[in-house]
């Protein structure tokens, strides 16, 4: 069978990688793909409109496409699940309905006070004047968010009523997050320790997938701007077995049984990003997606199908699924370009140092094929990610792999996978 990837990211990367490893998968197309779709084995892009669903369509129907897995959250919410599954062509993803789960903070939020999942104290607005003067209700620090999708970036932490207010000005005002921005969501500050818990739904089942943690902010110490993810790492041991069944029945077997009482059955990969304190969990936000930069370490330890896993799911048959990963631990470290999350330069000339290691992998992001040379096409650029037998050893040759790229204004973080490591030794 074909296998067809949408998206271009390190998340479509890694999902082709994994997908060419069956052997009775003859091709994954992936659109548009990277450099490092271009140079996988088995693998190659593809330039389809993302927005004429009747085009992906065509193709899947020509290249006989047995399988589509949907990477990034607009297709999701634009519907391009419900609609490739209307012309009976398998796909892997949520509804246009579930994926508001996502695409709109205020729908998310009241989804998750109706069915009792926690969550932070919230209240939402669609204009500039009435979300400030609810500043004077607010205590300090607290979270203002753009209510659509921003690329893992709409979400501002506000140490006082001036920050809050520049926020909100520069979200309603200055649109700096475009339309995702004509609402906003004011939310009570969390503390405590973030994870990422990211499971496979269809339906009423659902196969929790190995845990991760990703690392949102900049900078070191998670100081500095929200990105998209600069590294996460697998497992997390902060989800220990207690939490564990905690998610499970406080916020994942409740949010599959809204939307099935909703009508829009779940199918996909379901995330819950959470804060975890004294053993107490919130919800922080849903993605109807694998996360970025948490796929690739969760798929480099997956020793099951990928491929099999999302068939069983869409054709409701996860009943007696076992699904099966290394003992090894995994840790990922995306190398960004100078100025990232703000404004940033591309075609920078990529040089590779060469690797045979199997437990080492370098994903590509943010790239592009050209003339014969990889060059920089986005922010986060790629992501080193590596098997270790634990995490100390996982995190030391992540960063070794770090090592082997070069190009003009690379960043990253140099402490990825701490969090960690400090439950642990």
């Amino acid at each position: 069978m074909n296998v067809l990837i949408i998206g271009s990211g390190g998340r479509e990367h890694a999902l082709a990688w994994k997908c060419a490893q069956d052997d009775f998968v003859k091709h994954v197309f992936v659109s548009p793909g990277n450099a490092g779709t271009h140079l996988e084995t088995k693998v190659s892009n593809i330039e389809l409109n993302l927005n004429e669903f009747n085009s992906i369509e065509k193709f899947c129907l020509i290249e006989k496409v047995g399988l589509v897995i949907i990477g990034p959250e607009q297709p999701l919410v634009d519907g391009l699940t419900d609609y490739l599954q209307s012309k009976n062509i398998k796909t892997f993803g949520p509804s246009k309905h579930a994926a508001q789960l996502e695409g709109s903070k205020t729908f998310s939020k009241d989804f998750f006070v109706k069915y009792n999942i926690p969550t932070a104290r919230y209240k939402s607005f669609d204009n500039f004047e009435s979300s400030v003067e609810y500043l004077n209700e607010t205590s300090f620090p607290t979270v203002v968010k753009a209510d659509g999708l921003a690329a893992g970036k709409g979400v501002i932490i506000c140490q006082n009523i001036e920050e809050a207010k520049q926020a909100l000005d520069s979200i309603f005002n200055d649109k700096t997050f475009g339309t995702a921005g004509n609402r906003v969501v004011i939310e009570e500050f969390l503390e405590g320790e973030e994870a990422s818990f990211i499971a496979v739904v269809s339906k009423d089942k659902i196969i929790p997938l190995a845990t991760s943690q990703d690392h949102k902010a900049v900078g070191d110490g998670d100081i500095g701007l929200n990105t998209g993810g600069m590294g996460a790492y697998s497992p997390a041991p902060i989800v220990t077995d207690e939490i564990h069944e905690k998610i499970l029945n406080q916020v994942m077997y409740p949010t599959m049984n809204g939307l099935i009482e909703e009508g829009s059955p779940y199918l996909g990969f379901l995330y819950a990003g959470l804060m975890i304190k004294d053993s107490e969990i919130k919800v922080l936000e849903f993605n109807c997606r694998f996360g970025d930069p948490e796929t690739q370490p969760i798929l480099f330890r997956l020793n099951s199908s990928l491929v099999e896993l999302c068939n069983l799911a869409i054709d409701d048959k996860l009943d007696n699924y076992s699904i099966e990963w290394t003992e090894k631990h995994s840790c990922g470290v995306v190398i960004a370009s100078a100025g990232y999350p703000e404004k940033y330069e591309s075609n920078k000339e990529v040089s590779i140092k060469e690797n045979n290691n199997e437990d080492l992998k370098l994903f590509h992001a943010g790239t592009k094929y050209e003339n014969g040379m990889i060059l920089t096409n986005g922010g986060r650029v790629f992501c080193a990610t590596a098997l270790g037998c634990d995490l100390k050893d996982a995190q030391k040759n992540a960063y070794n792999l770090v090592n082997n790229v070069k190009f003009e204004g690379a960043f990253f973080r140099s402490d990825i996978g701490f969090k960690g490591i400090k439950w642990v030794f």
